[in-house]
């Protein structure tokens, strides 16, 4: 037996004064009605009705029974409304965990925007290296996804695509010369981070004007001297002029864009990583967490491009 139920159906039977009134008023059946309180006196090993064919009347027991249980009702639907308004109201902290490459300047570059359309509501902002599954201190997760597909027990929603794109400082390519082919890389810093799931060889696509696959090259780029397990470092030290980073559109598209870097091989795809916007579960979400992953995908895409790349005409 659902005993809050049967409960409820009390209240409201001595509320309208007869059991075919409540049903009514509950939209159920007279006799799940009469049941429902049935059982609850079973329940409770007590008569709480006195019933007759014209009228029924409380019981002394019912009578203080009704007193605590009305407590109790009015207490939970108090209890739940104060939920839904906490679930519902945009205000309050909401915490977001993510790459920094992403976060800085790709989210935080958008905050301004949100902040105006939702002035109460707070963000806690945490860097965390990059993750498969959303962070469980957090309520939105950035995460990038590259070769393996995105797989768990949560919620993820596509922002955006990001391709590795090859790129160096101007001087550094008019001194050791700009690649026209992958073979080209032989001669080349490049500079590739040291992570377990970085393939050791490349795989270069070019693509025809209608978009079929007209060349591959397969090869293992030449490493620079300086090696790191940090995307971010070695992005740094090309726009230092030590060589050729393969990194994420994401990251350099500022550089890009000012001419401090220069894409190499732009005509070839090495590879394409997927942004989401992960959730820890779709049920029960404050809307403050909706809105803000709703205006990720709004400024991000939401579909499968590189918004990067297509900003500065690089797509």
């Amino acid at each position: 037996m659902d005993q809050l139920k049967a409960m409820r159906v009390f209240v409201r039977v001595i509320d309208e004064g007869s059991f075919a009134g409540a049903a009514r008023a509950l939209d159920l059946a007279p006799a799940v009605v009469t049941r429902l309180v049935a059982d609850l006196e079973e329940q409770i090993g007590a008569r709480l009705i006195n019933r007759t064919t014209r009228s029924l009347a409380l019981t002394e027991v019912g009578a203080n029974y009704l007193e605590r249980v009305r407590q109790i009702v009015n207490d939970i639907d108090e209890a739940n409304a104060y939920a839904f308004t906490a679930t519902e109201e945009l205000r309050g902290t909401l915490r977001v965990a993510g790459p920094g490459p992403l976060l800085m300047p790709g989210v935080v570059r958008l905050l301004p925007e949100f902040r105006r359309r939702y002035p109460k509501v707070e963000l806690d902002i945490s860097v965390v290296p990059p993750l498969e599954a959303p962070d469980e201190n957090a309520d939105v997760t950035l995460l990038v996804q590259g070769l393996r597909e995105i797989n768990g027990d949560f919620v993820a929603r596509l922002l955006a695509h990001s391709e590795v794109v090859l790129c160096a400082t101007p001087d550094y390519l008019s001194a050791r010369g700009r690649p026209t082919t992958p073979a080209d890389l032989a001669v080349q810093d490049v500079l590739v981070p040291e992570l377990p799931l970085a393939p050791s060889e490349w795989t270069f696509c070019r693509r025809d004007t209608e978009g079929r696959t007209a060349e591959v090259v397969t090869l293992a780029p030449k490493r620079s001297m300086l090696s790191s397990d940090n995307p971010a470092l070695l992005t740094s030290a090309a726009t230092c002029g030590m060589g050729i980073a393969a990194t994420l559109s994401l990251t350099v598209a500022d550089a890009l864009r000012e001419g401090t870097l220069e894409r190499v091989l732009p005509e070839w795809h090495v590879a394409t990583y997927k942004v989401y916007v992960a959730l820890p579960s779709r049920k029960h979400l404050p809307k403050r967490t909706r809105v803000f992953t709703d205006f990720l995908i709004e400024k991000f895409g939401g579909e499968p491009i590189d918004p990067w790349l297509a900003a500065i005409g690089q797509s």
